[in-house]
């Protein structure tokens, strides 16, 4: 703490005992509330010639720096906007403030320029990589999952999981918050074409909560800054069947915006699984081979209505009602093959089963934000209330048909589980002066998860609890966070230090009182990041922080499903969280037609949780999670960004990395060690007439644990787009899992047996999208749903 209190005290005073005389500063808004990044600002004396030019922050802050005394103009120029030039005198030893200047559209502009700016770009921040969303054709079309698959680091396995570079233990915000929307494969009703950026932040600042040990995905969605009414219209059809009805409704004037966002959707999936296991391999084999095939049809209501209203200049609130229904209905049929010794074959059994599941996830929302005559300065205070509850039931038939004909017990299984959530935060941000700023803020989080679960099987004096398999759990978590940071710069090196403290009690109890379990976590988790600008198109970046990984309810649950016979996959109650330090340097440099971004990173994972598979005395093959002692990843990043001509753009991604794992459980030694890589390849055509082309293709390498080996997975995306009527309307063929690539290979080995599993969650799909829109420009958007606490 001494150390760290040294460095804090060293970055604050840095800025002061470097200062420069003839600074000009200011903030830049199109609205009292909304800042304007990106804008140029231009500085000339009596000269042609430029005195000095930069660019607005995120914040819309701007500084320039080391300027000779006088008299001077200084504009603002950003594409969309009507230009404002004013008059500035620079005094000996002295910063003069332009205070905010607010820039008005230029809508004749807008016209002229509607079909520029179309690219994908990638630009590094202090703390985090930002993924501008352009055109592209696979940008506009499918859902947010499919978007995700194009941002570099990011990668979505078939099954819906994502992960940032390699490591699916990463925290996906809409943003900035804890999103109800990433739950259950939720980001898929969400239109890809309502996002305008994604942020890669692998090393988050001490503002962000630290859970998450392999970093955040920032979801940042479009408003819309037209005024009066507009909207638009959504509409989906695919094979397999993917229909989806999405209308959108704003309405904005000076003091209110109101928003309304409806969405429908009906999809089936189609999946194969297939299994090998061999067992007894020490004495007297046994082979099993297993089919599955699987229908799933999901249908989906989604709601979100709100609005923000403007008190005055500097009081804005907002408040909105989110509501996602869900009502599932899947089928599978399984079949199973015994044979013994020389393959000869022994018996064969069919299962067929049917399962209904309805879920409701409701969020309020509100939130206050204040800014101050001081540019820069902004209080905000967030209230959030999710609530939300699920019921599914599964019917299991079984029936020998090898050697004899015989129907087996009925099986039904049935959990119910419910939810209340609240979270209250308050973030406060004080420049110090033009060049540093404090931030500091604090955050509860209050969480109640209600889950019963039965599984019982038909006998003649009616139905019977099978294996004890009856439980009724009640899951407590209350976390309580507080952080400080300071940022600033000073010349050329920007900094950011902070600190942040969480406090977490957890209880788990089983309601029968057969089980119950308290936790408590207080950890501090420092963050630092340092950048030094070469140039406008070079930068160079070191970055350090703590995390948390917090294991998910699933994890958790001691109750499994019983749809396979001989495999099962159960929670761990007694799970604890894993602690991550993640050292990381990167660097950025921009040519006319090239963008090169390598990283050099280290994490180091303390109590890493780890799948641990065994065989029970019944001779069932269980999965379960667990804590292991350690392990560390050492990794090269690349990321290619290459625009030779307008027509064309092309991407190339490589992360290459070892890992280690060490520890042990039970009687399983998990010390293992590894390579692997994972690559993406895409690029983009765009011919006359706004017709545009794009392929991806993601590879991910083989890898394994002491366990288990994955085989390398791969897949295309293929899509095209046409905007007319005059760029009212955009219509987009795409096809994901093109030829059926995308799959899962796994062998898992231990004492006497063999498992050899290969899954294809979907098939390929096939989409044609229409999107007409009125009152808006097609890089416009309507407000959709933006937050949530816990997944």
């Amino acid at each position: 703490m001494k150390l760290l209190a040294t460095i804090i005290l060293i970055l604050i005073t840095g800025p002061f005992a470097f200062a420069q005389n003839g600074h000009i500063t200011g903030i830049i808004h199109e609205n009292p509330t909304t800042a304007v990044p990106y804008v140029t600002v231009t500085l000339k004396g009596s000269a042609e010639s430029p005195v000095a030019v930069g660019i607005s922050d995120p914040k819309g802050l701007f500084r320039l720096e080391s300027i000779p005394a006088g008299h001077y103009t200084i504009s603002y120029h950003l594409i969309g906007f009507q230009a404002v030039t004013q008059s500035v005198q620079v005094k000996p030893n002295e910063s003069a403030n332009m205070g905010t200047i607010i820039l008005e559209p230029d809508t004749k502009l807008l016209q002229e320029v509607s079909v520029k700016a179309q690219r994908s770009s990638v630009s590094l921040k202090l703390d985090k990589k930002v993924f501008e969303v352009g055109k592209d054709v696979l940008s506009q079309s499918g859902a947010v999952t499919d978007l995700l698959n194009i941002v570099p680091s990011v990668s979505v396995s078939p099954g819906g999981t994502i992960s940032l570079r390699g490591n699916s233990s990463v925290l996906v915000l809409i943003d900035g918050r804890r999103t109800g929307l990433t739950q259950s494969n939720a980001l898929e009703q969400l239109p890809a074409d309502q996002v305008e950026r994604v942020e890669v932040i692998t090393n988050p600042s001490s503002r962000f909560d630290a859970a998450g040990s392999a970093g955040i995905i920032n979801i940042i969605l479009k408003k819309n800054k037209k005024a009066g009414f507009s909207g638009q219209m959504r509409l989906v059809g695919g094979i397999p069947n993917e229909t989806r009805i999405s209308p959108s409704l704003n309405y904005k004037s000076n003091k209110v915006n109101l928003f309304a966002t409806y969405g429908l959707r009906f999809s089936d999936y189609v999946g194969l699984y297939t299994m090998q296991q061999s067992t007894g391999l020490s004495g007297t084999p046994v082979y099993l081979n297993r089919r599955q095939d699987e229908d799933r049809h999901d249908d989906a209501r989604l709601l979100y209505i709100g609005g923000d209203f403007q008190i005055n200049e500097h009081n804005t609130i907002t408040a909105a009602f989110l509501r996602n229904s869900t009502n599932d209905h899947d089928k599978t049929r399984l079949n199973y093959l015994y044979s013994g010794k020389n393959n000869v074959i022994d018996s064969s059994l069919s299962r067929t089963g049917e399962s209904w599941e309805k879920r409701s996830y409701n969020q309020l929302e509100f939130n206050y934000t204040k800014t101050f005559k001081r540019p820069g300065k902004k209080l905000t205070v967030d209230m959030q209330y999710d609530f939300w509850d699920s019921d599914k039931d599964w019917n299991l038939s079984t029936a020998k048909i090898l050697p004899v004909t015989t129907n087996l017990p009925m099986i039904r299984t049935s959990s119910f589980g419910k939810s209340k959530d609240l979270m209250i935060k308050t973030d406060m941000v004080q420049p110090l002066d033009s060049t540093s700023t404090l931030e500091f803020g604090l955050k509860m989080e209050d969480r109640r998860v209600n889950s019963d679960f039965i599984a019982e099987q038909e006998n003649p004096a009616g139905w019977g609890v099978i294996d004890q398999i009856d439980n009724h759990l009640l899951y407590k978590e209350l976390i309580g966070s507080a952080y400080i940071q300071f940022s600033g710069k000073t010349g050329a090196f920007g900094y950011q230090a902070g600190l942040r403290g969480e406090l977490t009690h957890i209880g788990i109890e089983d309601r029968t009182g057969s089980y119950s379990n308290q936790k408590d976590y207080n950890r501090l988790f420092p963050t630092l990041n340092i950048s030094y600008r070469f140039n406008t198109t070079a930068n160079l970046q070191a970055s350090y922080s703590k995390r948390i990984n917090r294991p998910r309810l699933w994890m958790l649950y001691p109750f499994n499903e019983l749809t396979d016979l001989t495999t099962r996959s159960v929670g761990n109650p007694d799970l604890n969280p894993s602690y991550a330090n993640v050292f990381e340097f990167a660097f950025l440099k921009n040519w006319k037609t090239l963008t090169l971004n390598p990283s050099l990173y280290y994490q180091r994972n303390n109590g890493v949780i780890e799948d641990y598979t065994f065989r029970d005395n019944k001779g069932l093959f269980i999965t379960m999670p667990v804590n292991i002692d350690k392990e560390t990843r050492t990794g090269f990043e690349l990321s290619i960004l290459y625009n030779p001509f307008k027509w064309l753009q092309a991407n190339a991604e490589l992360n290459v990395f070892h890992y280690k794992e060490q520890g042990s459980y039970q009687n399983q030694n998990f010390d293992f060690s590894g390579n692997t890589l994972t690559a993406r390849l895409s690029s983009q055509l765009k011919l006359k007439n706004k017709l545009s082309f794009q392929a991806v293709y993601n590879f991910q390498g083989a890898n394994a644990t002491a366990q288990t080996r994955s085989d390398a997975v791969h897949g295309i995306d293929f899509g095209g787009s046409k905007t007319f009527l005059k760029d009212k309307a955009t219509i987009t063929f795409d096809v994901s899992n093109l030829f059926g690539l995308r799959k899962f290979s796994t062998r898992t080995a231990g004492a006497g047996y063999e498992i050899n599993q290969t899954s294809i969650p979907n098939a390929a799909r096939y989409r044609l999208t229409l999107v007409y829109r009125f009152n808006q420009k097609d890089n416009q958007s309507v407000r959709q749903a933006k937050s949530g606490n816990r997944d």
